[in-house]
């Protein structure tokens, strides 16, 4: 509704007011009081001009309607209802949330009506009950309908700014998954590319090495043979972790867990590091979240030992199954591993505690590199 037309319609309901009360001025008849003359009509006219911004001011205008309606009682001209001018100023009041003002207005007049009938013209007081109940139930149903329609404008408003805050909430969980996602993501590419990497180089080193020594020697093609492998599989490894980009519904399937660790050690030892492989109690059911954690773990550290250890070096890995969880130590006796707060530790880190586990890295007691983790069987 625009502002011209909605001023058109206060415009038209204050006319209204004035003309309802004229006519109520014309007609009324009331013992002892003063006969209506120009000045009773000119405030009957009067006390309804306020009415124009009852929307914008109600509680001003119930306040000025009021005041020269009581002007009018007091010069004691004939009685009349006073609904009929503040009907408009109580709806907006109401409506407006001030419902005190609009209630106390209404029961001021009514209670004083109601005691001058009482009091001063002797009539009973049931009787004078009867005389006041119709304006008095017609003043309840104005207000009345003010709250409700209070009521439904702050129910509609709450539901759009709930259904707001939902909208909201929704982006950030969404944006918060991306972000999640991305970390996951770049998460599982350092594991694989580091690790068959660090595989790949020492494998060349080596290669080179005793090529340069034999060209007809076994050991390079077995060397050979162990970069070409590692190389294919960290290709199929990267395809299995960008396959989640292209995923609709992102399944975990085909991702590497703790079975292929006999694997993974093999290739370490392919590499010239001896490990010692130690697995205790059965695997039983790990979630896919778990199993592929405690993978990356033990890969992430072995490849710390062929990045950090140094020459020579020796690796003990050990898995122990238990009923609540999986326990995770990894062990070498070089001359030391990767400093706190490298990326590899930190991504260990994240991956044991983002499931409800522990984690801790550093020098062991009689040297070398030692990290141990421990993630529950179900992610947290």
């Amino acid at each position: 509704m625009t502002g011209l037309r909605r001023y058109a319609i206060d415009v038209g309901i204050a006319a209204a007011a004035g003309a309802v009360n004229a006519i109520m001025i014309h007609e009324a008849a009331e013992p002892g009081s003063v006969p209506p003359d120009a000045f009773a009509y000119t405030l009957g006219v009067l006390m309804t001009v306020p009415v124009v911004m009852h929307r914008s001011r109600p509680v001003a205008v119930l306040m000025a309607c009021s005041v020269v309606l009581f002007a009018y009682y007091s010069l004691d001209y004939p009685g009349m209802s006073p609904i009929s001018v503040l009907a408009a100023p109580l709806f907006s009041a109401v409506n407006a949330g001030h419902l005190r003002w609009a209630v106390g207005v209404v029961g001021m007049f009514f209670l004083g009506g109601y005691l001058i009938v009482v009091l001063q013209e002797k009539i009973e007081p049931l009787q004078a009950v009867s005389v006041f109940l119709a304006n008095g139930a017609l003043a309840v149903a104005v207000i009345l309908l003010g709250e409700v329609v209070r009521s439904r404008r702050a129910l509609a408003e709450e539901t759009q700014e709930r259904l707001r805050i939902a909208a909201e909430e929704r982006e950030i969980a969404a944006a918060r998954r991306v972000a999640e996602d991305r970390v996951r993501i770049a998460r599982e590419l350092h594991d694989t590319v580091a690790h068959s990497m660090a595989t790949i180089t020492v494998q060349a080193r080596t290669a080179l090495h005793v090529h340069g020594e034999d060209p007809a020697s076994d050991q390079v093609r077995t060397a050979l043979s162990t970069i070409r492998e590692t190389s294919r599989r960290a290709l199929r490894d990267m395809g299995d972790t960008l396959g989640v980009l292209r995923s609709v519904q992102g399944d975990d399937q085909g991702r590497p867990g703790l079975e292929r660790l006999p694997a993974l050690v093999e290739a370490v030892r392919a590499a010239g590091v001896p490990v010692e492989l130690t697995v205790t109690g059965t695997s039983g059911r790990l979630a896919q979240a778990v199993d592929r954690a405690a993978y990356r773990i033990l890969q992430e550290s072995l490849t710390n030992v062929l990045r950090h250890a140094g020459p020579e070096v020796r690796a003990r890995v050990t898995v122990a199954y238990e009923p609540d969880g999986v326990a995770l130590e990894i062990a070498d006796d070089g001359p030391g591993g990767e400093q706190e707060g490298g990326h590899g530790l930190n991504g260990m880190r994240e991956r044991a505690e983002g499931l409800g586990g522990s984690f801790t890295a550093g020098p062991g007691d009689g040297g070398g590199f030692v990290v141990a983790a421990w993630l529950p069987r179900s992610a947290a």
